[in-house]
């Protein structure tokens, strides 16, 4: 389908549409030296540091994506947490802790993996911006594209993918979406290589939900 033969349909799936066609381009521009070292790094905390602890860091909508992250995570075998929970555990040398934030700028999410840093915990950032002040400090760093809501100057290789127009995607509407996407692809990369089928995922899944 066309962006053209899309002419008669309602804003919103046209939007849709536009979303996507922003996520399947970003593939593109995704590093994969920078994806197979998160992978990697996910990958070894598993085998040798079983005991160890993950925490998901994130913002906003960022938080959101990243709680859906964790969820996965936790699925999978790992110790996952999220920031700002009530039952979040210190963390240290032997932990890791993944950072969202379009910008690498969102002040608490900066001020938490400096904390995490501070304890010798590995940092992974997922960010748009390597050289942001979140990019410098990781030990990690996938740069992930995207719209970001601190600066338009910034976020013009987001309309050379696209053209795509604020009011469709506010915000950081493009980051989130293509990192939910993204996360979803390392799960599934993670599934492969820790051998885990859906019914192992089935097995640590909530059987009391609201």
């Amino acid at each position: 389908m066309s962006s053209s033969s899309l002419k008669d349909f309602p804003l919103s799936l046209k939007t849709m549409y536009d979303l996507a066609e922003f996520v399947i381009r970003s593939v593109e521009l995704i590093k994969p030296e920078q994806v197979e070292k998160m992978v990697n790094t996910l990958e070894d905390f598993y085998v040798n540091n079983r005991n160890g602890k993950v925490l998901v860091m994130g913002a906003g909508r960022s938080g959101l994506v990243g709680r859906a992250f964790a969820m996965r995570l936790l699925h999978l075998g790992y110790n996952a947490y999220v920031l700002g929970e009530t039952i979040v555990p210190a963390v240290g040398k032997n932990d890791l802790a993944i950072a969202i934030s379009g910008s690498g700028r969102t002040k608490l999410i900066l001020t938490a993996a400096e904390a995490a840093k501070e304890t010798k915990s590995t940092l992974v950032a997922i960010t748009s911006y390597a050289d942001s002040p979140l990019g410098k400090i990781a030990d990690v760093v996938v740069e992930v594209p995207g719209r970001t809501k601190y600066s338009q100057f910034e976020d013009y290789f987001a309309r050379q993918i696209i053209g795509i127009t604020e009011p469709l995607a506010p915000l950081g509407t493009l980051f989130e979406d293509t990192t939910q996407m993204f996360l979803d692809g390392i799960v599934a990369e993670l599934m492969l290589r820790l051998k885990k089928s859906e019914e192992d995922l089935r097995m640590i899944h909530a059987n009391i939900e609201l």
